[in-house]
C-alpha cells in the first residue's frame, strides 16, 4: 500500500465502533439496501443542473476555489481574476451549461514525484472557471452519495480520516485478523474506465444534464506544450470532482465486500481486507481480482499486492509492530520518506544560517508528528531526533569551512583549546567529523533547542497529552 495523499489531510474523531460493526453486519443484504437507496434519490435527481447552478451553491464554490488557491489552468486565468470574468460572461455561460453546450476546457498536465520517490504521478490542472463547476458539482452530488458509502470507507469523505481507517484496521487485527490482504490498484486515476464509471452515477443521477457535463469533464483532453491529447479513460488527480467520482465507481467493490462479510478498511484507492488464514487471504486475492478487473475494469498489481502479516505491511503510512497485542507505529517506509524529503533542505542549509534551516526544519517536523501522532511506540522518533541533529552539526561544520575558523569557533563555544585542535586537523569529512566529542561540546543538544530546533519525541509526546 502508498502512504499517498493521505498524509497531510485533515484527522479528526474516530467513527464510533458501532457504526463500523454494522457495515459488517449488514452482510448480504448490502447491495439491496443499495439498490434501494439508489431508486429513492433517482426521483430527487432530475433537476440537478438547476441546484447546481443556484446562486447559493455557486458562491460556496468560488470561495472554496479562493481559499485553496493553485496554479492557472491552460487559459492561464488565476483565482484572483475568475470574479471579474464571471461578472462579465455568466449568463452566457450558464446559458450553455443548462443546454448542454457548454465545453469543458483541456487540464494542464503537471508531473509531480511519487511520495516513494519512484517515479512521477500526473496531475490534470483544470482552469479556475471549471474548478469553480467542479466544486458546485461535487457540492450537489456529495450530500447524495456519501450516506450511501460503505462505514469502512474513509477517502476523502466529509468528516472521515485516516486516522479513523488506522483505527478501524487495529480493531481488526486485536480481533484476530491478523492476515492482510492488500490489494494495489495500478495507476487507478489513470485508469477508470469512463463507460463504467458513468452507468454508476446514472443508477442515481437522473438529470442526463449533468451527467452529459461530467462525461465532458472526463473526455476533457489533457494539454502539454500546447498539445492537447484526448482522454479515453482515467480522471487525473487535481480537480475537485475526481474524488468523489472516484469513490462512487469504488464503492461497488465496498458493498461486494460488505455482502461476502469480510473486514476492510479503504481510503481512496488503497484497499486492505482482514482476514484470519493465510488460506483465506488468498483466496480473497484471487475472487477479488477477477471482480476488480471483469467488473470495475481495473487493473491489479499483482507483483505489489500481496497476502502478509499486518506489520509486514504499510498502510497510510503505519504499520504494526509484531507481537500477540499488536500496537500502531509509524511504518519504515514513512521514515524513509521522510529523510528523503529533508534532503533538500539540508543541501539548502549550506548556504544559509543554522537558524533558517532549523525554522523550515520546524514546519516539516511539527507537520509530520501530526499525522504520525496515532503511534503507539516512539522509538523511531528519539532515533529521527538523533539523526536530525547530526545533520544540523554536520552543515554547521561546513559552515566553519576550513581547521583555523573550526578551531576559532569551538573555542568561543567552550571546547577546551587542545579538544578543539585536534577535531579542527583531524582526517575526517563532515559526516564523520560532526559526531565528535568536541564537536557536541559546542553544540550540545540544549543549543539547538535554544536556537528553536522542535523535537519529534517532545512534539508526539504533546500531542499525546492533548488528546
Amino acid at each position: 500500500m502508498r502512504a499517498g495523499g493521505s498524509e497531510d489531510q485533515a484527522e479528526k474523531a474516530e467513527t464510533s465502533e458501532a457504526g463500523r460493526a454494522g457495515s459488517t453486519e449488514r452482510g448480504g443484504n448490502g447491495s439491496q439496501t443499495h439498490t434501494a437507496q439508489d431508486e429513492n434519490a433517482g426521483d430527487e435527481t432530475t433537476s440537478l443542473m438547476e441546484e447546481v447552478l443556484r446562486r447559493e451553491n455557486l458562491m460556496e464554490a468560488y470561495k472554496r476555489v479562493k481559499r485553496n488557491r493553485g496554479a492557472a489552468g491552460v487559459d492561464g486565468m488565476t483565482v484572483e481574476e475568475l470574479m471579474p470574468y464571471c461578472r462579465a460572461h455568466w449568463d452566457e455561460i450558464r446559458e450553455r451549461l443548462l443546454n448542454g453546450s457548454y465545453i469543458p476546457s483541456p487540464v494542464k498536465k503537471v508531473e509531480i514525484p511519487k511520495p516513494n520517490g519512484n517515479g512521477t504521478r500526473t496531475l490534470g490542472i483544470p482552469t479556475v472557471l471549471d474548478r469553480m463547476i467542479q466544486q458546485a458539482i461535487h457540492q450537489v452530488l456529495t450530500p447524495i452519495y456519501d450516506p450511501t458509502f460503505s462505514e469502512s470507507s474513509f477517502g476523502f469523505r466529509p468528516g472521515r480520516s485516516a486516522h479513523q481507517a488506522i483505527s478501524q484496521a487495529k480493531r481488526y487485527v486485536a480481533e484476530g485478523y491478523d492476515w492482510e490482504v492488500d490489494i494495489d490498484l495500478s495507476n487507478f486515476f489513470d485508469r477508470v474506465n469512463h463507460d463504467v464509471l458513468m452507468s454508476r452515477l446514472a443508477r442515481v443521477v437522473k438529470d442526463k444534464r449533468l451527467l452529459l457535463l461530467i462525461r465532458k469533464y472526463l473526455q476533457a483532453g489533457m494539454m502539454e506544450g500546447g498539445v492537447t491529447s484526448p482522454r479515453t479513460e482515467g480522471t487525473p488527480q487535481g480537480g475537485p470532482l475526481s474524488p468523489l467520482i472516484s469513490n462512487v465507481l469504488l464503492d461497488e467493490l465496498d458493498k461486494e465486500l460488505e455482502s461476502r462479510g469480510h473486514r476492510f478498511c479503504r481510503y481512496a484507492d488503497d484497499v486492505t481486507i482482514y482476514v484470519k488464514s493465510e488460506a483465506a487471504g488468498k483466496r480473497v486475492m484471487e475472487t477479488l481480482t477477477k471482480f476488480l478487473e471483469k467488473r470495475l475494469r481495473l487493473k491489479v498489481n499483482r507483483e505489489k499486492s500481496a497476502v502478509a502479516r499486518p506489520w509486514e505491511r504499510t498502510f497510510l503510512g503505519y504499520s504494526f509492530t509484531g507481537e500477540k497485542d499488536a500496537r500502531v507505529r509509524i511504518s519504515g517506509e514513512s521514515v524513509k520518506k521522510l529523510k528523503k524529503k529533508l534532503k533538500p533542505l539540508w543541501k539548502k542549509g549550506r548556504g544559509q544560517s543554522l537558524q533558517s534551516t532549523i525554522r523550515r526544519l520546524n514546519q516539516i517536523i511539527v507537520g509530520w508528528v501530526s499525522y504520525f501522532r496515532m503511534s503507539e511506540v516512539d522509538w523511531c522518533l528519539k532515533d529521527l531526533d538523533s539523526w536530525i541533529r547530526h545533520r544540523l552539526r554536520c552543515i554547521a561544520w561546513r559552515h566553519w569551512k576550513n581547521p583555523r575558523i573550526r578551531m576559532r569557533n569551538m573555542r568561543k563555544l567552550g571546547v577546551r583549546e587542545h579538544i578543539a585542535a585536534t577535531a579542527a586537523y583531524a582526517d575526517a569529512g563532515p559526516w564523520r567529523a560532526s559526531t565528535l566529542h568536541a564537536v557536541h561540546t559546542a553544540l550540545p543538544n540544549s543549543m539547538l533547542s535554544e536556537m528553536g530546533l522542535r523535537s519529534l519525541l517532545d512534539e508526539y509526546r504533546r500531542f499525546a497529552s492533548s488528546t
